[in-house]
């Protein structure tokens, strides 16, 4: 008896599997030099002494469909195997990007498996930045270790890849770029009034608030080729896209958060014209007022608010033919 007779009608099916969060540690890596600067960022490059990331992959296709009607595994490549495939992929990787690595996973699953057609790719930055540590010039200054790093959990890069077979190589189909992670507090320059008052209004008005935002921070390219990062002038570091929503925050007296993230969208699409999407997600983490100096009103205290929290989103989409 088949599906469709048990179940009583016909049965279509979706499936995928893959590997999750296969971590990754490669030290001296091919370095990343030659970005275009902006002047929101003074980064141009990094050394890659230590590149740490996670890696995802996602098989799709009904190729593996028997595995699960019928218990027949012959098509499927195990997890296990995927896991090999992403670590030795790491030591034989030229790139000096995360999208550029992922690519070349990708690349390598499907030269590798002539059953594998479809794959979703994802990973996402360790931030290992380097310790400052005395320098050897005899005038008590600091410099960056080229030997020692330190795990930190903030911000970090993240990137997507949907990779199809085309004959016997593989293309990328989807993709987007990321920095995830922001939290950024700015104490003063950030108001939110004239909203819509009604009976069910008992936030006031606030001309200058403290305004504390969680922001992740997404792009795409109008040219797959400038996200591999193979030339490095066309390439968006995510040190500069987090450098430059920094810089707007830092600058700009915004009237809501929807009102920033517009602004630091035109901004990117400004500085990177080979970019044809910007996408934000922003949550409110303002906290709330308590108590305030009756000498001077500029000192204040706050504490955390009630624990839900507002989200805006926003993608700005370059319209066709304006990029460069």
């Amino acid at each position: 008896m088949n599906d469709g007779e048990r179940v009583g009608q016909a049965v279509d099916y979706e499936i995928s599997y893959g590997k999750r969060r296969v971590p990754v540690y490669r030290v001296f890596a091919k370095p990343l030099h030659g970005v275009t600067p902006i002047p929101e960022s003074p980064f141009t490059g990094r050394a890659n002494v230590l590149v740490a990331r996670e890696v995802d992959v996602e098989v799709l296709g009904d190729d593996f469909l028997p595995a699960y009607t019928e218990g027949d595994n012959s098509m499927v490549v195990a997890t296990d195997s995927m896991k090999n495939i992403i670590l030795k992929e790491a030591l034989d990787d030229e790139s000096a990007t995360l999208e550029g690595y992922l690519a070349a996973v990708g690349h390598r699953f499907i030269a590798r498996y002539d059953q594998l057609h479809d794959l979703r790719l994802r990973a996402r930055e360790l931030p290992f930045p380097p310790v400052l540590v005395p320098a050897d010039d005899g005038e008590g200054s600091f410099g960056e270790s080229g030997v020692l790093f330190s795990a930190e959990a903030g911000d970090h890069a993240v990137a997507r890849l949907r990779m199809r077979r085309a004959g016997d190589e593989a293309t990328v189909t989807e993709h987007e770029c990321g920095r995830v992670g922001l939290k950024l507090l700015k104490v003063t320059g950030s108001a939110f009034t004239s909203f819509v008052r009604d009976e069910h209004t008992t936030l006031p008005d606030r001309r200058d608030r403290p305004l504390f935002i969680y922001l992740d921070v997404f792009w795409r390219y109008t040219d797959v080729d400038d996200l591999l990062g193979e030339t490095a002038v066309r390439y968006v570091a995510a040190e500069q896209v987090r450098d430059l929503c920094r810089a707007v925050f830092h600058e700009f007296v915004s009237e809501s958060i929807q009102h920033l993230v517009h602004e630091m969208g035109l901004r990117l699409l400004t500085r990177f014209p080979q970019l044809a999407e910007v996408r934000f997600v922003a949550q409110n983490r303002t906290r709330d007022p308590y108590h305030e100096s009756p000498t001077d009103p500029a000192v204040k205290v706050y504490s955390d608010p009630f624990p839900a929290y507002g989200e805006i989103t926003l993608r700005m989409r370059r319209r066709e033919g304006t990029g460069a």
